[in-house]
């Protein structure tokens, strides 16, 4: 009974401690998510690359969303190897030290945290200040789940079960290394697993010796998340994670058998036990940023393991994907309506790459990729004819009531798309072409605010695609509520901006046309990419009729 007990608590804190870690993570990754991409395609050198990644490890508290977002940028041609894999160091140093802050004894902060967080979260409207909220939360989350797993470890910690096991791994310190692999990898989260092992290591339920070969699996088993999480990716977006896979996991094995034969540092070994392995995790991830200067050797040999077929073919690489649309699933509606989202996914790819270059064609007049997000936008166009011609092949009397609705929304979806890439091809290209031909710059801070405006929109085209394939109701409110998020930043950059114009910024009064007329297009582009949450949230019953009051007192009646 005492160890069915143990083991309900050990999973009930395991599983809090991984939902505080995912609870920081989802409330910065809403707050700054679209500011990611800028951050790390922007380091000048490889080091300055790696305090990339360290920063965003420690904001992310996570080295495996570092890697996922290198894997996504070197897929889309944006990041190269060396700059990635630089990055990815980097991270795992980041979630390194990001353990040492949340080792400490904070369990004091918990109750503050708890209410500031609660309140912000619950009390405000402001997006930053409710995820602020949400941040808050999830770290005090952390601070109770440690705490739980520390009183889940008091009653067996003098029992024969407890150091039985921990006699077991002490002689057998391979299996102890194999159990922190697979402790990081189920877990999905290396910071979870690592503070697991310390605070173990704190209350002595295992010894230091345990610890460090529990430790070092653990790093070995972080690294094969990101592999297991990019594995639908193509071969050049898993180049990194393999490497970083090849180079962590076997400095892991060396660390292991060294430590296991010539034995702890005596510096180690006079420290607090909980402090010695951190402090171990801490310069094993330094360690492996000294290779820095061999990352594009790296680069042949994973180049070759992992080839891709358009390598070499440029051409190859940007050609567009036949369509989607199977004239074979018509008969059955489910199928159709199947093939129907995938066409729509690469139709909202495509608008994607459409926004990409925007800003970049702001900054410098480039003829030749006008002309290619023109191009793009004819595909588009095409996109919905034959979408349009599939939908009208699909026999009614084979679709319940159900089916009908989901079809006629993936229609008018599709016709939102199209003008979604009408606003890229036509307005903001008139805008870009404004630009150059009057030779006028935006002030610094009317850029500052249409480069978040266009971060924004792009991670809302990737949240678009999510609620297409999913269905998901959170993800359809969250994408309606960053709509009116964007809303309320174009509202207010409006105003910035017509207060620069009264204090005299020439910059300003030279692009205020095109300033203001960009921000209607980038809000009412961003509009229509969100148009894809209502038929799921109406669906749901999580829409209002009218946002109008219904009725109104005799005196308001006589006012009006």
């Amino acid at each position: 009974m005492v160890i069915i007990d143990f083991l309900l608590k050990l999973m009930g804190a395991t599983m809090l401690l991984l939902f505080a870690v995912r609870m920081v993570r989802t409330g910065i990754e809403r707050s700054f998510g679209a500011s990611f991409k800028r951050l790390l395609t922007t380091s000048s050198n490889r080091l300055a690359a790696s305090a990339t990644g360290l920063v965003l490890a420690v904001v992310l508290q996570s080295s495996a969303a570092v890697a996922l977002l290198v894997s996504g940028f070197m897929a889309a041609g944006i990041l190269g190897f060396p700059m990635g894999l630089a990055i990815v160091l980097g991270g795992d140093l980041g979630s390194a030290l990001i353990i040492q802050v949340l080792s400490f004894q904070l369990d004091w902060l918990t109750p503050l945290l708890l209410t500031v967080g609660g309140w912000l979260f619950v009390k405000t409207d402001h997006k930053q200040w409710r995820q602020a909220g949400r941040v808050l939360m999830g770290v005090a989350f952390i601070l109770i789940s440690l705490q739980f797993l520390r009183e889940a470890m008091a009653p067996i910690r003098d029992s024969a079960f407890l150091p039985a096991i921990s006699d077991y791994l002490t002689r057998d310190f391979v299996t102890a290394f194999i159990v922190g692999g697979v402790l990081a990898f189920v877990m999905h989260s290396s910071v979870a697993a690592i503070l697991m092992c310390i605070t173990l290591v704190q209350i002595g339920a295992i010894p230091l010796e345990v610890g460090v070969s529990l430790l070092l699996g653990a790093n070995l088993g972080s690294a094969l998340i990101p592999i297991w999480l990019s594995r639908g990716m193509p071969a050049l977006a898993r180049r990194v994670p393999f490497a970083n896979l090849v180079l962590r996991g076997s400095w892991a094995i060396c660390a292991l058998f060294i430590i296991n034969a010539a034995g702890l540092p005596a510096v180690l070994t006079r420290m607090e036990p909980g402090q010695a392995l951190i402090l171990l995790h801490v310069l094993f991830n330094c360690s492996l940023l000294l290779t820095l200067p061999f990352c594009r050797i790296r680069e042949g040999p994973f180049k070759a393991l992992l080839k891709e077929e358009n390598d070499g073919d440029a051409g190859g690489a940007l050609a567009a994907a036949s369509s989607a649309l199977d004239y074979d699933t018509i008969d059955n509606p489910a199928q159709a309506i199947g093939s129907l989202k995938r066409e729509l996914l690469r139709m909202t790819e495509q608008v994607e790459r459409m926004m990409q270059p925007i800003l970049q064609m702001f900054e410098k007049q480039d003829e030749d990729a006008l002309e290619a997000v023109c191009k793009l936008d004819q595909d588009v166009n095409t996109m919905l004819e034959e979408i349009r011609r599939f939908v009208a092949a699909v026999p009614i009397k084979n679709m319940n009531k159900q089916q009908k609705k989901v079809i006629r929304g993936l229609m008018d979806y599709a016709i939102r798309l199209e003008a979604a890439g009408d606003v890229i091809s036509k307005e903001l290209s008139r805008r870009i072409l404004q630009k150059h031909q009057k030779n006028v710059r935006f002030s610094k801070e009317g850029w500052k605010e249409l480069v978040q405006m266009h971060e924004a929109i792009t991670a809302n085209l990737r949240l678009a695609s999510n609620v297409l394939i999913s269905d998901d109701l959170e993800s359809a409110r969250l994408l309606v509520v960053e709509k009116t998020e964007l809303k309320r930043v174009e509202r207010d950059s409006r105003k910035r901006h017509l207060r620069r114009l009264q204090d005299g910024n020439q910059s300003s009064h030279e692009t205020s046309n095109i300033h203001l007329a960009t921000l209607r297009a980038l809000r009412d582009l961003n509009g229509h990419i969100s148009a894809i949450a209502y038929p799921i949230l109406y669906r749901n019953g999580q829409l209002l009729e009218s946002r109008l009051i219904l009725e109104m007192s005799e005196d308001d009646t006589q006012t009006a």
